[in-house]
């Protein structure tokens, strides 16, 4: 199957779902000056209780494509709110817990990342992503647009699209198609893709209302998010901005609740405590979490991202930015297949190494949703007096215990790692051990390369280059010069750093250092290697 697309009157790949995954590759392929045309059949408008993690790592990439200030800026909520989880028994009743720079969403400099998490609405996410893409040539974003199915060839995909304001059909050519049209993915449908895992775990009703005086009348102060654990209606509940509009999720309903007998604003005054609120439903939303994988992330020239192959609870934060992980990886191998310099083996390697992540991740998540509000209630939990002190004393040792993992989750969100991948080189040390919270940098290869805030105020991942990075810890740019020639010869885009600090040697531990376009460290060594155009076959999947 070849690689290339020549025909520069059309796309080359079509993305299929313009959410956060289809709009972070579509950013991904356009700044690397790949065509793409992007469907979606909705408009991609409201208040959808969707994410509203957006945790260090994707904002790292949003830092990488020049639109991590700009989510900031269109944030409807204060980026010097606390980034705080707070648990108690209402919103005006007994504390239990708090856990403070959850998800790592406090605004200081921290070596381990370039930057801070975000509580931000995933509809605002995906207005900055829409808006970068838009800019860039070489994408176009289609809304009502349905992708009806599609044909593939040995050098492209032909799909077939249809106007749903006007009923017009049309054919377009590409190199590539990705099915990033969520849980309810007709991609994976068409190339015989199965979601495999348990779909029927317990429900919850997710409620979107506005209630200005509730940020008034709670007294736990500020927060991104509260869990309410009582018997009458364990809940969860966060601002969605800071004017009142506020997402809530009730956590324990019967099997059989029956969604027209549930009054969300009864639901809302009593799960907060606050009976009198004055409350406006916006939204509302009966839904069952899910633990599932497709059992196969490709067929041919098609691939699956996001939410088409992968599907878990929302506890940790973690769904929509494994997502965006996704297009990343996605997003430069099909740039290096499409651009001459990759090999037959790079897209290969997509789901060996995702599949490994989603399993890692998804496992998390489902440690995370097994102590949700309702499995915190203890007989007596909002009694006053001693007896009510003892309950509320042992349940805060229990949320102390169980509920940490949920918000201190870098040795998830940074310490993903490429183990065994095709297009990673071994260099004979043992890996970094895994930890669940605890994230320690490392170099060894298939790792993310490890951060730091240079002298003059950068972060070193400013200084990578948009292809593969060549870092020099020690020594000079004329000891690599075999590594530069070859990587020329092949076509193969690199950027070489040397003397930026002298504190990387000890960071890296080695002298020489290949980071990926996806900032993964490919390669380290003492040493240039014997045979420097074998080493970037196998890193561009030749």
């Amino acid at each position: 199957m070849s690689c290339m697309n020549q025909d520069h009157a059309t796309p080359q790949v079509v993305v299929v779902g313009a959410g956060p995954v289809g709009l972070a590759l579509a950013v991904e392929l356009g700044l690397r000056g790949i065509r793409c045309l992007v469907v979606e059949r909705n408009d991609r408008v409201g208040y959808s209780p969707r994410a509203k993690t957006t945790n260090v790592r994707t904002r790292e990439h949003l830092r990488r494509w020049g639109i991590a200030d700009a989510l900031r800026r269109a944030s409807p909520i204060s980026p010097d709110r606390p980034s705080t989880v707070v648990f108690a028994t209402r919103m005006n009743g007994y504390p239990l817990a708090r856990f403070e720079n959850a998800m790592n969403g406090t605004r200081e400099r921290n070596n381990l990342y370039s930057e801070e998490a975000q509580w931000v609405p995933q509809y605002v996410l995906e207005d900055v992503l829409r808006a970068k893409a838009q800019t860039l040539p070489g994408v176009e974003i289609r809304f009502q647009t349905e992708c009806t199915g599609f044909v593939q060839r040995e050098d492209g995909v032909t799909a077939q699209l249809r106007d749903l304001r006007g009923g017009t059909e049309t054919a377009v050519n590409s190199a590539y198609l990705i099915g990033a049209d969520g849980p309810r993915s007709g991609v994976r449908k068409a190339i015989g893709a199965k979601m495999v895992g348990d779909g029927a775990l317990p429900r919850s009703f997710s409620i979107i209302f506005r209630a200005p005086a509730l940020a008034e009348r709670q007294i736990h102060g500020g927060a991104i998010m509260y869990w309410m654990v009582n018997d009458d209606v364990p809940s969860m509940l966060g601002p969605m901005d800071e004017l009142g509009l506020w997402s809530f999720m009730a956590t324990k309903l019967a099997g059989t609740t029956d969604p027209a007998s549930l009054d969300a604003v009864d639901l809302v005054r009593r799960g907060t405590g606050i009976r009198d609120l004055d409350v406006e439903i916006v939204s509302t939303d009966l839904w069952v979490a899910s633990r599932l994988m497709a059992d196969k992330y490709s067929a041919g020239r098609v691939f699956l991202a996001g939410d088409s192959c992968h599907l878990h609870p929302p506890f940790g934060g973690f769904g929509m930015n494994m997502g965006i992980g996704d297009a990343v990886d996605l997003g430069w191998k099909l740039a290096g297949c499409l651009q001459g310099w990759g090999g037959e083996h790079l897209l290969q390697s997509y789901e060996l190494e995702r599949r490994p992540v989603h399993e890692r991740t998804i496992a998390e998540a489902m440690a995370n949703f097994g102590t949700v509000t309702n499995h915190l209630v203890q007989p007596g939990i909002e009694r006053p007096g001693a007896v009510g002190d003892a309950t509320r004393r042992e349940v805060s040792e229990i949320i102390a215990a169980t509920k940490q993992r949920e918000f201190k989750t870098l040795g998830i969100v940074l310490g993903q790692r490429y183990a065994t991948s095709p297009i990673i080189v071994p260099d004979g040390t043992a890996p970094p051990a895994e930890h669940f919270m605890l994230y320690v940098p490392s170099a060894h290869p298939g790792c993310l390369a490890p951060h730091l805030w240079l002298a003059d105020g950068s972060s070193l991942y400013d200084h990578f280059g948009s292809g593969f990075t060549l870092l020099i810890t020690e020594g000079s740019v004329d000891d690599v010069a075999a590594l530069q020639a070859a990587a020329a010869q092949n076509r193969i885009p690199l950027t070489v750093l040397c003397g930026l600090d002298a504190r990387l040697h000890a960071r890296y531990e080695a002298r020489f250092i290949i980071i990926r376009p996806d900032q993964h460290v490919a390669w380290r060594g003492n040493e240039v290697p014997a045979t420097p155009a074998d080493l970037w076959h196998r890193l561009a999947g030749s």
